[in-house]
């Protein structure tokens, strides 16, 4: 199974509606990426044009259904946006990245926000309260979600996942990368050290 692909497809977007208070980091505009692709090409049933291709019967019995499976496997992998920051300014960054996704129209239940370092305040906040009633509002998903990265597995998969990279070892973000991206339905975004990151997807993660 695929995990995160090499640097070309990590776009360090320039782009930004506001004017970032970090110097050294930029907030892209999160863009609708193309999520509901399967009204598309992609659904391997009959369109119904039929240009004069009229096979007869007999050449039923030839397995033309099964190109079927492999259009399956190759579901089209989120896009992936780095917010270039320090350790110190990735959970910033990751908070003002979800300011920009709900400004640009995006549903609050939509957003998954990991943590590789200390956890969100929120997640502190609401984890104080106990984990029943914590995952419980990660169940209704109305709201946006924060959480640890090593509980990755645990989260439900979501339009949009932001993963903050913020302090912790290495192995911490090398897993967290490749988990987020399991959970991205369309966008995933990384906040952290470009040097880092780069280092832990070039180590094959």
């Amino acid at each position: 199974m695929p995990l995160i692909p090499e640097e070309p497809q990590i776009h360090e977007s320039a782009q930004g509606p506001r004017a970032t208070p970090a110097a050294g980091r930029t907030a892209p505009t999160p863009r609708p990426v193309p999520g509901p692709r399967s009204a598309a090409s992609p659904r391997p049933g009959h369109p119904g044009p039929g240009p004069a291709r009229p096979t007869p019967p007999q050449r039923t019995h030839s397995n033309a259904g099964k190109p079927r499976q492999p259009q399956q496997e190759n579901r089209s992998l989120p896009q992936i946006q780095l917010i270039p920051a320090s350790a110190d300014g990735a959970l910033d960054a990751a908070g003002e990245a979800v300011d920009l996704l709900l400004d640009s129209g995006r549903s609050p239940g939509d957003l998954l926000v990991f943590t590789t370092g200390e956890q969100h305040p929120w997640a502190a906040h609401e984890l104080s309260f106990g984990e029943a009633a914590y995952w419980a509002q990660h169940d209704a998903g109305d709201d946006v979600f924060y959480a640890d990265a090593a509980l990755a597995d645990r989260a439900a998969t979501r339009p949009v996942v932001v993963v903050a990279v913020n302090s912790g070892p290495d192995d911490a973000a090398g897993q967290a990368l490749p988990a987020a991206l399991k959970k991205a339905a369309a966008l995933l975004i990384v906040c952290g050290d470009p040097k880092r990151i780069n280092a832990v997807l070039a180590a094959g993660v």
